[in-house]
């Protein structure tokens, strides 16, 4: 059976222990957490981004950076737009 290791079921203290649990660094969790702080249509878009069959993804983490920093959503969806990709 799935246990969950969530910091929201108390099972995890935060950032160092999902990092440790998923094996994963500390700064991979921050950024995946920070994923959050997008748009929910953003977010969704970034879920629907089409199969990459060959060579590199144009979108990752680092892309999202400053649309992540970005604390206004419609501001969000500007910048995500202006990367060129469909949806959002």
């Amino acid at each position: 059976m799935y246990k969950s290791y969530g910091v929201d079921s108390g099972q995890a203290c935060g950032c160092a222990t999902l990092a440790k649990l998923a094996h994963v660094s500390r700064a991979r969790v921050t950024q995946i957490i920070d994923l959050t702080l997008l748009a929910p249509d953003v977010q969704e878009a970034l879920l629907f981004l089409p199969k990459i069959e060959k060579g590199r993804d144009r979108i990752n983490e680092r892309t999202l950076r400053s649309i992540m920093a970005e604390p206004v959503w419609d501001k969000q969806r500007k910048l995500w737009n202006a990367l060129g990709t469909k949806g959002a």
